[in-house]
């Protein structure tokens, strides 16, 4: 029987579906939901770090990692950390993070995007232009505030650079940090205001409603492709 909303049936319903949860649509798998909270969890700890060293009024955040040496010592190896993580990310979805002619046009809609009016937004793949555009500001940022990073690291490669080129690059990494933790709460926030997309990062699963609202064009493809790979009865 085929769903007159969806045009899903039965047997894509089981083929799309979480095997535990079988009313659900598969969107992250366990890895990439655990590398996901890697990420979050070192950009936090890098944030937090960060801010203690950026000025005298949040140093008292340093006590969060064991005084201000410490903070000194631990914020590069974090921030090394999470451009590692973030990287094995960034490989498996640059491809589903292209943008694409229904994009330009999804942002041309960002008005109706706001107020809700989704029926007058074109269908989006896996991603949203406004999700892809957040996953180039944080590779760029993030680029940015390794080589920058590199420049400023007092230990063992600022010796090698000029006074004048550690201070730009000291500005350089405020700023991209600055861009990146603005960034970030734009990214929760967003998260929060979709219902399910917490959900689909947590438990990995997403409702076939929520697919049909949110990513139709996606949706499309999962049920192309459970219907392409479901073996033929005769």
């Amino acid at each position: 029987m085929t769903d007159p909303v969806l045009g899903m049936n039965e047997a894509d319903r089981r083929a799309t579906a979480d095997p535990e949860r079988p009313d659900t649509i598969l969107r992250y798998t366990a890895g990439e939901r655990t590398n996901h909270w890697l990420v979050a969890m070192c950009f936090v700890l890098a944030a937090l770090s960060g801010l203690a060293l950026f000025h005298p009024a949040l140093f008292g955040l340093s006590g969060l990692f064991g005084g201000g040496p410490w903070t000194r010592i631990l914020h590069p190896f974090i921030g090394l950390a999470m451009v590692v993580a973030f990287l094995f990310f960034a490989v498996k979805e640059a491809a589903q993070n292209r943008m694409e002619a229904r994009d330009w046009a999804w942002l041309r809609h960002i008005g109706d995007v706001v107020n809700n009016r989704e029926d007058r937004l074109p269908e989006v793949g896996r991603y949203n232009a406004g999700q892809k555009l957040v996953f180039y500001v944080i590779v760029l940022c993030l680029t940015a505030l390794l080589l920058s990073g590199i420049v400023i690291w007092r230990a063992y490669f600022s010796l090698y650079f000029p006074i004048s080129g550690i201070r730009v690059a000291a500005v350089l990494h405020a700023f991209c940090a600055f861009v990146l933790i603005c960034t970030i709460i734009v990214h929760i926030y967003s998260a929060i205001w979709v219902k399910g997309s917490v959900r689909a990062m947590t438990r990995g699963t997403v409702t076939p409603g929520w697919a049909w609202k949110h990513h139709r064009a996606w949706f499309r493809e999962v049920i192309s492709h459970a219907a392409n790979s479901r073996p033929r009865s005769d």
